[in-house]
């Protein structure tokens, strides 16, 4: 079709390489090498005209509408990455995984970010006051409270629950856990503020039994005497440290009416 989208790829014949993919209708995929510029692609056409050698232009894909060439042209700049001398990323990035990521596990590809519970926990090792001061949440002493805390992921939401109280607050995980002799506060180490705690450095050392701290960003918080609870509605309370709120839709409810807030579209 004559005014249909076409996808190309410029190819260096010293050695066969990709090197520049494109998209266009017409006479498009030719025009670049009547192009001056200091781009990498065109310093690449250049190198390959001096030595006597033009470069071999195929078209990938034909008779495309505009949408499609887009998106076929971000995913091969997506497969090479860094080894074309394309300038941008090509439209439709954000729905591609990041470059160099192939190792790890990241939202809105891996995992969906979650609406959790946590539990404070308040005693011996955690005090509430610190967490609003600090912007931190912490488990640990043990294999099953760190595990628990090592589950939430950045940009998941939670909802802070004291015991005895009720729900204090709404954050977003800003960093993964890590051991709290790891973790600084605008770069001092969290271990030499003023804590109200005086505990949380006990078993520090140890991978197993140290406290371990995800650094959050509060959405809403409150004291603890402001804490939000009601025995109208049967709200949502485990002894865990992390647990899912997708099935607790009464919990829910009563926590964007007492926060102002909607928690739901957070997590959109």
């Amino acid at each position: 079709m004559k005014d249909s989208y076409y996808v190309y790829v410029y190819i260096d014949p010293r050695n066969n390489e990709e090197f520049y993919f494109g998209n266009g209708k017409g006479s498009r995929k030719k025009r670049h090498l009547s192009e001056e510029s200091d781009s990498e692609k065109s310093k690449r056409i250049e190198e390959i005209k001096k030595e006597g050698l033009s470069p071999i232009i195929r078209v990938i894909a034909a008779n495309l509408i505009e949408e499609e060439a887009l998106l076929i042209e971000k995913t091969l700049l997506w497969k090479l990455g860094k080894w074309t001398t394309n300038i941008s990323m090509g439209n439709y990035s954000e729905k591609f995984r990041p470059h160099n990521t192939l190792h790890k596990e990241i939202s809105n590809f891996d995992y969906q970010n979650g609406l959790y519970y946590y539990n404070v926990g308040e005693g011996p090792h955690r005090n509430w006051d610190d967490y609003r001061k600090y912007n931190f949440i912490s488990a640990g002493q043990g294999k099953r409270w760190r595990d628990a805390i090592c589950g939430f992921q950045v940009s998941d939401i939670f909802t802070a629950y004291l015991k005895n109280h009720g729900y204090v607050g709404i954050g977003r995980i800003k960093e993964n856990a890590k051991m709290i002799r790891d973790v600084k506060i605008r770069g001092v180490p969290l271990l030499d503020l003023p804590l109200r705690c005086k505990n949380m450095n006990d078993n520090s050392k140890s991978k197993e039994l140290s406290e371990y701290v995800c650094l959050v960003d509060w959405l809403k918080t409150v004291p603890r005497d402001e804490a939000k609870n009601s025995k109208k509605y049967k709200l949502y309370t485990t002894p865990h440290v992390r647990a899912s709120l997708d099935n607790q839709p009464e919990t829910i409810d009563y926590l964007e009416t007492q926060f102002k807030m909607n928690l739901r579209e957070l997590v959109r």
